[in-house]
Parts: C-alpha cells; structure tokens; sequence
C-alpha cells in the first residue's frame, strides 16, 4: 500500500494520519528522516480493521498494528493518554478513543524534541510544545509531567544530551533525579538498550557526565560512579581523577572506532581502580585483577552482551602490557592472544592509544608487520619426530625467532 492510499482511506472513515516520533525530529533538525511511526486519530479499531484487514495487532493494552506502507512493515498507533497508576515503564492506565487528540497524545511523550507530528493531510508540523524551537535552541526539555511517567526516559534525555550534542535545561535535570529510586528498580536490558545507543554517539561521555550531574550514575552504574574523585599519578594522567581519565579515553576511543564492543571496553577497562582503597592512592595497585572481577560482578548485574564482555575482559587485562613486556616470547604471545580475540588488532590499539595521548608500543606500531612475520614460520615443515605438546612448543620457538628477525631492522 502506498502512503497516500493509506492517508485517503484513514480519511474516508473520518480520521486523521499523522507521522510521530524521530522521523518527525530528524526533519526537523534537518537530518535525513528515518522509520516512519504513524498515529491515528477520530476513528475506532472496528473501523480500522474492517479497511484494513492484513494489519496485525501488536499492542496488547493499547491499539497498535503493524501494516505495509510503501513497502515498509510499519506501526501504527491509536492516539492515547496515559495516566501513572503504579512503578515503572508499565505503572500506567491507557486511555484511547475517537476523542483523543494528536495533541492530547504528544503530550504525554518523553522530551519536546520528540513531542512533534508531521499532518499528513496538511503536509505541515503539528508542535503544540515548541520542539523545534527547543532544537533550535539545542535544550533538551521534558515535555510535561509525564516525563516521570517512565524512568527510563531519564537515560533517553542524557543519550539524546549525547547524540546531538543539546544541553538539559535545569527543571528537567531535577525530574530526572527524581527517576533514581524507580530507575533502580528497572530491568537491566532497557538500562543496557539506552547506554548501547549513547555509546554509538560522537562523545558518548556526555551521557555518563549527565548521569553523573543527576546523581543517576551512582545508581545504575555504581562502579562508574566510584572511579569519580579517585586520584591518579599525574605522571602518567595529566586528565585528573581516574573519571577524568575515563571520559578522555572513552571519547578518544569513539573517534577512533564506531565499535561499541571496544567503546565499552574502553569505559571499564581502569574500572578496577573504582574499589581502591584510599590509603593506597594516587597508586592503583592490581586493579588490572581487580576490574577482572568487577566486571564479572558488572555482569551478575546487568548481563552484558557475550562480545562486549569478552572485549572488556582482554582490555581489562591487557592494556597494561605493551608498553612494559621486552622479552620477544611474551610479545609474541601478547600479538598472538591478540590476533584470535575478538576485540582485534584495531580495538586494542585504540584504546592503548587513547589510554596513553596517542602513543603505541612498537609491538602495536608495527603489528602487521610483526603478524607478518610470525605468520611465515608456519610454513615450515614440523619435524616428523614430534607429537602433541611439543609440536606445540616448537611452533612457538619458531614463531619467536621470526619475530627476532623482523625486529632487527637494517
């Protein structure tokens, strides 16, 4: 079905068809608009179903159905009104009818930004709340009370504070650090969904500096939040306190690599650093073994995705190492580790670049050529003599003394 049709029968049963959400946001800001959401308004589902009859119900406690717009499987949903009757993302009463207005429903919407509606009758903005003066401005404001409705929207806000670089105007601050006790209590996959989005920004810090100025970060990730004043030897972190130092890597890391797997490895990997104790400071000693198991209490937590974990865990323990290893048989070992693992060639370098201004160890300068070399020694052929284990430590023999080879440069 093509858009127009739909508009032309929405309208033939007395209704209105209108476009909501980021599409109208993005148009707006003058961003190419994507994923169209529709919401209707003037008519019931009886009528709904009887000129649609493919669209398939999604919505259980309010109407929403999937349908084929121009090619796409998009949502279409009844306008609504929602009123807070418990805790939570679903601590709420659903209201939806003939009566209700495109009005009535942007109000109940997170931030002003998103609180827009594309007419489709009119070709024309629907912006009862001034979101587009709001991005004009770049102010992020929560569009009414119903902000609250759902504590997660205080993560949407801090992640929108990132993506688009707005400032947070202060009343909303102060409505998002009243989501903290209900915040605490929602799933941890939601938390995770929110902060996988703000770590895809261009300055993902912007997010967990938000956090940290509504006094959210201490609830949702506590580990974070400790690194906050924890002082570090200035000889080598000339950016503060070790959550200082985490926002400059992160950031740096983000320019460097779109891979969140290695952004978030980036934001823990000195998270052991968060339980040293302060008589020891400004010396963090053996937080690479100690942020091995607060990450894996991250985890028990808020299960992380597998590849993030496994990325995280390499950094945690590793990024220590190419700086201060010399002996050719750990190097090799380090190179070798690091060529299998899914965090790759270019995740640890960037974070071992951004975690030292810019400096690589020549082991990573010069990785290609190094891999290069250590690769060619299995072509040769293994002593027939040779079984098991020691087939295994002879390749590692011969894996070395290439690697000697190639670091002796003429």
């Amino acid at each position: 079905m093509k858009e127009r049709d739909f508009i032309k029968t929405i309208n033939e049963i007395d209704g209105k068809a209108y476009i909501v959400g980021g599409w109208v946001r993005d148009k707006v800001m003058g961003r190419e608009p994507h994923d169209k959401d529709y919401a209707v308004c003037g008519i019931t589902e009886t009528s709904f179903f009887e000129k649609f009859p493919k669209a398939k119900k999604v919505g259980s406690s309010f109407p929403v159905f999937l349908l084929l717009i121009d090619g796409v499987q998009s949502e279409v949903a009844f306008a609504r009104t929602e009123r807070k009757t418990g805790s939570g993302y679903t601590g709420f009463s659903v209201t939806f009818g003939r009566e209700i207005t495109i009005e009535d429903d942007l109000y109940r919407r997170d931030t002003t930004m998103n609180s827009m509606a594309w007419d489709l009758q009119n070709s024309q903005i629907i912006d009862p709340y001034e979101g587009s003066c709001d991005i004009k401005n770049k102010t992020i404001r929560a569009t009414s009370k119903h902000f609250l409705d759902d504590p997660v929207r205080a993560l949407r806000a801090a992640r929108q504070s990132a993506q688009f670089g707005f400032v947070i105007e202060p009343y909303t601050l102060e409505m998002m650090n009243k989501c903290a006790k209900e915040l605490s209590l929602e799933p941890k996959e939601r938390i995770v969904e929110e902060t996988t989005k703000a770590l895809a920004s261009d300055n993902p810090s912007i997010y967990f500096r938000v956090l940290e100025e509504t006094g959210l970060l201490s609830v949702i990730f506590p580990w974070l939040a400790n690194l906050v004043g924890k002082t570090q030897s200035s000889e080598y972190h000339s950016e503060g306190n070790a959550f200082e130092h985490t926002m400059f890597v992160l950031d740096n890391v983000a320019k460097r690599t779109p891979r969140i797997e290695v952004r978030f490895a980036a934001l823990v990997h000195d998270i052991g650093k968060s339980v040293t104790h302060e008589d020891t400071l400004p010396h963090h000693y053996e937080h690479k073994k100690i942020g091995l198991k607060v990450l894996k209490e991250i985890n028990d937590v808020m299960t992380l995705p597998s590849l993030w974990y496994k990325c995280a865990e390499f950094a945690i323990k590793e990024h220590m190492r190419p700086f201060k290893i010399n002996d050719p048989s750990k190097v090799v070992d380090l190179l070798v580790r690091l060529n299998k693992h899914p965090i790759r060639y270019d995740g640890f370098a960037a974070i071992i670049s951004a975690d030292n201004q810019g400096e690589l160890p020549d082991c990573l300068a010069n990785y290609e050529e190094y891999m290069k070399a250590i690769h060619s020694s299995h072509d040769l052929k293994i002593p027939e003599n040779l079984d098991g284990p020691k087939i295994g430590e002879w390749v590692r023999q011969k894996e070395i003394e290439a690697f000697k080879k190639a670091i002796i440069k003429p």
